[in-house]
């Protein structure tokens, strides 16, 4: 899992986390304080909400493919 700090629409930075931990009170806290104290200038600058995100980015989801199962070709 990691957690993902993003300004607006751009990723900043994001750092693994323990899904066994996630329930634990103050966990993410202490990992989000440290992210906002390491990019302090940046937040101060910029006018949009930091967001912080937590998914697993190995996991892909499932598109079904056409009803002929042949995927659509792409753009080369």
């Amino acid at each position: 899992m990691q957690l993902m700090m993003y300004l607006g629409n751009d990723l900043i930075d994001s750092i693994p986390v323990n899904d066994q931990d996630l329930r634990v009170p103050g966990y993410l806290g202490k990992f989000k304080r440290s992210l906002k104290e390491k990019y302090r200038s940046l937040i101060t600058t910029t006018e949009e909400p930091i967001e912080f995100l937590v998914c697993n980015p190995t996991m892909q989801p499932e598109i079904p493919l056409p009803e002929d199962n042949i995927p659509n070709p792409t753009c080369e």
